[in-house]
């Protein structure tokens, strides 16, 4: 049997809500084999995150070198990486290792509204690893960052998705459900706009649907989707597992990333 291999280049979330670990279940929900890079360990739980450990930038890129040299991925998404150097290791050396369907998670914000990393590595983001993406899903605050821009219309979110396409000349898949009231993506490639409808939907367990739905976007290309329906295949999962309303915890609980093999 043959399964397509991805790679997770993200942090580790000890109570399995978010990095690591929603990527590696969301990957075989999602039909394809998980594999991982680890750029950060986390001490965090529903109620928020106590610390946070980085690993070396040796260790990154001996992580990298042990994957591309055994098992050549046919995705890779990438999370939450905080340092400047360890984003310049993975862009290293997944252009060393010419490395397809590139799925950038640029995890600035946290649901709080707080700023997660600093000035030196969102430049080294947005100039090392967007250029070598093939698509970015920025959420509605991760976007106004970028591109400098406030945010408060449709209009708005085309025009901004639309400036980061032209400058770093990969897709963007501009994020709803912050702050417009509404769960509607939208998608700017060189097919133009094309918007996902979605309805918002009413629950405390969310922690963790960035890492799912960029995880599930890199399945589906790794399948052969096109981006459109890869992102359309990633958007019905993600719903999917938020409407399963999984209840852990005593904040804001994770998906129930399984939700497809429980209910079967």
């Amino acid at each position: 049997m043959e399964i397509k291999a991805v790679l997770t280049i993200a942090g580790s979330d000890s109570s399995g809500g978010a990095g690591i670990q929603a990527d590696i279940k969301t990957m075989l929900a999602n039909g394809v084999y998980a594999m991982s890079a680890i750029t950060a360990l986390t001490a965090q739980n529903t109620l928020g995150v106590r610390a946070v450990m980085n690993v070396t930038p040796k260790f990154l890129a001996d992580q990298l070198d042990a994957i591309f040299e055994d098992i050549e991925p046919a995705a890779v998404k990438i999370g939450m990486v905080s340092s400047a150097e360890l984003i310049e290791v993975i862009a290293q050396k997944l252009i060393y290792y010419r490395a397809k369907n590139i799925v950038v998670d640029p995890v600035m914000v946290a649901t709080s509204g707080a700023k997660l990393i600093d000035d030196d590595a969102i430049c080294a983001l947005t100039e090392n690893l967007f250029p070598i993406a093939k698509i970015i899903t920025p959420n509605l605050p991760e976007l106004e960052i970028i591109s400098d821009e406030k945010i408060t219309s449709s209009e708005e979110i085309e025009n901004c998705a639309a400036k980061l396409f032209i400058r770093y000349k990969c897709a963007v898949l501009a994020k709803g459900g912050h702050g417009l009231n509404d769960a509607n993506d939208l998608l700017c490639d060189e097919d133009g706009f094309t918007w996902f409808k979605g309805k918002k939907i009413d629950t405390k367990n969310m922690h963790g649907t960035g890492c799912t739905l960029s995880s599930a976007i890199a399945s589906n290309l790794a399948k052969g989707f096109s981006l459109s329906d890869a992102v359309s295949a990633a958007k019905k999962y993600l719903t999917g597992a938020l409407m399963a309303d999984l209840n852990l915890g005593h904040g804001n609980g994770p998906l129930n990333h399984g939700y497809l093999v429980s209910s079967k």
